[in-house]
């Protein structure tokens, strides 16, 4: 799911409070994790673009809240998160994340959590660099549920019917739209149909201000 042709320029959301030196919070008959805490990036597929998963973005920092994960900021309306995690992998993150949205929301969706680290080094590893400097609303980053291999990626660039350009990065890939996301024929549907896998794209513009929140 592309989300970068509904994204809008906001006002940037408050920069994260200095972190606690340690957190503990009881779970059950006793403490779940101690420790400090690490800012991840959360993305969430499909969230209020067209008219569906409807999710107003203070509910979802609450939600966030009530799962032990502090500080949340949410950026844009389509389901970005910056918050600060309690030591469980991205994986297991994206598993409680993902069954709470379902429990409070009543919506089923990916979610895809990357670390402020990790989206540093996605930032960095940025093949388009030129494209992106001229008009950053026409490079998508697709974060992906699953690394593809060659023959996906080779079925992928042999659907393109126009001047696109992809790059694959691990888990990530980089769509450049020359002629504008509009126009353009190679979807979101396409690339996770031609990838077998999930994904959720947003524009460089929201890539750079996630990034800003997340080292901020």
């Amino acid at each position: 799911m592309l989300a970068g042709a509904a994204e809008k320029s906001s006002p940037a959301p408050p920069p994260l409070s200095p972190p606690p030196a340690a957190w503990q919070s009881e779970r059950g008959n006793g403490l779940r994790r101690s420790g400090p805490m690490t800012v991840h990036i959360a993305l969430l597929r499909a969230v209020n673009v067209g008219g569906h998963g409807k999710v107003a973005m203070a509910e979802l920092r609450d939600l966030f809240a009530g799962l032990g994960l502090a500080d949340a900021r949410t950026l844009l309306q389509t389901g970005n998160v910056v918050f600060r995690g309690d030591g469980r992998s991205g994986g297991a993150l994206e598993a409680a994340i993902g069954r709470a949205v379902a429990d409070r929301f009543g919506l089923r969706t990916e979610v895809f959590v990357r670390s402020a680290a990790q989206w540093a080094r996605i930032v960095a590893a940025n093949p388009f660099r030129a494209e992106a400097a001229q008009d950053p609303s026409r490079l998508v980053l697709m974060t992906l549920g699953n690394t593809p291999g060659r023959p996906a990626l080779d079925a992928l660039r042999a659907s393109i019917a126009g001047r696109e350009r992809i790059h694959a990065q691990g888990a990530q890939l980089y769509i450049s739209y020359p002629d504008g996301i509009g126009r353009s024929k190679l979807t979101g549907a396409i690339v996770e149909s031609r990838l077998d896998t999930c994904g959720t794209g947003r524009n460089w513009n929201t890539v750079l201000k996630l990034a800003a929140l997340a080292g901020s």
